[in-house]
């Protein structure tokens, strides 16, 4: 039987503890207060799960939690607010540059893409001058 709670299916022979994080907007320290909340215990696994522990579970998350789509679609749009109203962090994020402060010149690699501009980089070498 497998166990879809917010359109997330769990792996069954996880721990609740280690599958509900899977659902996005769901971390460890949240499924632990969800967890105490409807009195299950963190090391049991999904297979095991009665129908009314997880439709508990389901509740809690669906109603109590912006989890997954919702979540999603919130976040694009704070971003494109701070695109239109023309803020700094909103500029860094159209050019897809670290918006939290973080320093540029010899970090941020991957978000930059990994290009080292070095001095001498398209140089042809020296022995072929004549």
């Amino acid at each position: 039987m497998a166990v879809r709670i917010a359109g997330v299916t769990l792996p069954n022979n996880k721990r609740i503890e280690a599958a509900l994080p899977l659902i996005y907007g769901l971390g460890l320290a949240l499924t632990q207060k969800i967890l105490v909340k409807t009195k299950i215990s963190p090391d049991i696994r999904v297979k095991d799960l009665a129908e009314d522990q997880i439709n508990m579970l389901r509740t809690i998350v669906e109603k109590e939690h912006r989890v997954e789509g919702d979540l999603r679609r919130e976040i694009l749009t704070n971003i494109k607010r701070l695109k239109e109203i023309g803020s700094y962090r909103g500029s860094r994020h159209a050019r897809n540059l670290p918006c939290r402060g973080q320093r540029t010149k010899t970090n941020c690699r991957t978000v930059r893409g990994n290009v080292r501009k070095t001095m001498g980089s398209g140089r042809k070498p020296s022995a072929q001058k004549t």
